[in-house]
């Protein structure tokens, strides 16, 4: 086996196939199943772009179950669509059409663009920027009831322009969970494939400083990140796949103390926005140990509990190409930059860890369950 497989190596090389591709088509028939948690962050969201796109490259992973918050949502619900239209390279296609054109050098139609600036640009922006000071000035002085009175919000239809929201809703080869916030009761909402509307995704992403609550069924939403960010808990019992990746883009750890009013508050917002995935991820370690120690049975169905492998491609927050993509004139550049870092990411994340798939986690969770005393 091992002798015709090189054989067929050098034949490739020869004719002038790229051996990695003739690799991957060979792993293709052993995919290993995985679920992706993809967290918010703003235009962060590219880096999540990225990710998944080099995942989908590479085509040794068969996506089972995606979850997200956010800009996660938005990532999570392009995947889908594209896995559901036609496979790896249709989610590529369609994750790069719909970043690339919300871009501002982006086709969308001009109410459409505004969207997609309103709801990237506030984290695209340089912290020492005249338009980035003026948007938080805003922020504080008017809600969006006084600057949006009507309550005209078109990404709905920057959304369904992307997305066929009928055909995700019967893809039962994949389960997909997003998260929002009810705004009356602060308890977190998940939201499974059958229920996923143009709707969902904008509750899931309404940032309440920008846009007004998103109302569903007599309930009003805001962003999924304040609560879920992503959800973990419905692939306990949602596939049968244990293994789950999550993207990770509000770093975890910062060098040194925030001073300044800005750094203060970016890093308030990246405890925030953590919170509940470190929530769930002592969730998870308890849960693992009692399985471990047989006071829980393991499984799918009623009663029964799945031992999640836990991994994770983070964002760099260290990484210099970040700082200098901020300070780039156009979003799109940062946009692309950002891919950049997650492709990057991604590809160095399965060179270290390939193996481990299926096998077991690679995130230390009972490290990460600790709570520290002072």
């Amino acid at each position: 086996m091992t002798e015709k497989f090189n054989l067929r190596r050098i034949f490739a090389w020869a004719a002038g196939e790229p051996v990695a591709s003739l690799a991957r088509a060979r792993l293709g028939r052993r995919r290993k199943p995985i679920n992706l948690a993809l967290q918010g962050g703003g235009a962060q969201g590219a880096f999540t772009w990225g990710v998944l796109d080099a995942l989908l490259a590479d085509g040794r992973l068969d996506i089972r179950g995606i979850s997200g918050a956010s800009a996660g949502a938005v990532n999570a619900v392009m995947l889908a669509d594209g896995l559901a239209r036609g496979g790896h390279e249709e989610a590529r296609r369609r994750l790069a059409d719909f970043w690339q054109a919300t871009s501002r050098a982006g086709s969308l139609p001009e109410l459409q663009r505004q969207v997609g600036e309103r709801l990237f640009s506030a984290a695209s922006l340089p912290t020492n920027s005249p338009a980035r000071a003026w948007l938080d000035a805003m922020s504080r002085l008017l809600s969006p009831y006084d600057l949006n009175p009507l309550n005209i919000n078109p990404l709905k239809d920057l959304i369904d322009r992307f997305v066929d929201f009928d055909a995700l809703r019967k893809c039962r080869g994949l389960e997909l969970f997003l998260s929002a916030t009810d705004v009356t009761t602060g308890k977190l909402s998940i939201f499974p494939r059958e229920k996923i509307s143009a709707e969902v995704v904008m509750a899931s992403a309404c940032v309440p400083s920008l846009f007004r609550a998103v109302e569903i069924d007599g309930n009003s939403y805001w962003d999924g990140g304040y609560v879920g960010n992503p959800v973990l808990a419905p692939f306990i019992q949602a596939t049968a796949t244990e293994d789950v990746l999550i993207v990770q883009i509000n770093p975890l750890v910062r060098d040194g103390v925030p001073t300044t009013p800005r750094e203060i508050v970016s890093r308030v917002h990246e405890i925030t926005f953590n919170a509940p995935l470190l929530a769930e991820l002592r969730h998870i370690a308890f849960v693992t140990r009692l399985i471990d120690e047989g006071r829980l049975p393991r499984g799918l169905g009623p009663g029964r509990y799945r031992r999640l492998n836990m991994h994770r491609v983070v964002l760099n927050a260290r990484d210099n190409r970040l700082d200098s993509a901020a300070k780039l004139n156009t979003d799109s550049a940062y946009f692309e930059a950002l891919c950049s870092l997650g492709q990057k990411a991604a590809r160095e994340f399965l060179d270290a860890h390939f193996a481990d798939i299926g096998r077991r986690g690679t995130i230390e969770l009972e490290d990460e369950a600790l709570v520290q005393c002072a």
